[in-house]
């Protein structure tokens, strides 16, 4: 397996390969680099996507997980950048239960390639989010994409929503 880091606006993320395949992105740094051309391409793409210059990714993806799991994250890839979706509509378009489909999400190894944090509750709350830094780190995630807007960010944060 190969890795590399990276910073972002947001947090610090590596990246990591197998087989000529992404099957992880992790919060925090690696203290093991060995970068490879498509860690290198995958980094390009990030970057772009934190610049607000990409807003679909072009990378080869295996997630492992159950069939239920991958069923999921497949759906979730589908989702348009700057759409949200919430539990129970995801859960509907697969045939499944919402509870499960937030399983499923908490479990992502691949979060913001497979992007997990457009799955939101249907309270109109954001719901959970099981990468580093939570919730604020899945606000950012939307507002950057402009499924929330900078006002309505910081109204989550003034209510206690992301805490």
């Amino acid at each position: 397996m190969s890795q590399l880091s990276m910073h972002s606006p947001v947090i610090d993320i590596t990246i990591t390969e197998f087989d000529g395949q992404i099957v992880s992105l992790d919060w925090g740094w690696s203290p093991f680099q060995e970068p490879t051309p498509l860690l290198e391409e995958a980094k390009r793409q990030l970057d772009a996507y934190f610049d607000g210059d990409l807003t679909s990714f072009d990378l080869p993806l295996c997630p492992m997980g159950t069939k239920h799991q991958e069923k999921v994250w497949k759906a979730m890839r589908e989702i348009p950048y700057g759409e949200t979706r919430t539990y129970g509509d995801l859960a509907k378009e697969i045939g499944s239960a919402a509870q499960a489909v937030g399983t499923a999400c908490g479990r992502n190894p691949i979060p913001i390639l497979i992007p997990c944090h457009r799955i939101v509750a249907g309270s109109g709350k954001l719901g959970g989010y099981s990468g580093d830094g939570g919730l604020y780190t899945k606000r950012a995630l939307l507002v950057l994409e402009g499924a929330l807007s900078v006002e309505e960010g910081k109204a989550l944060e003034e209510s206690g929503a992301l805490d």
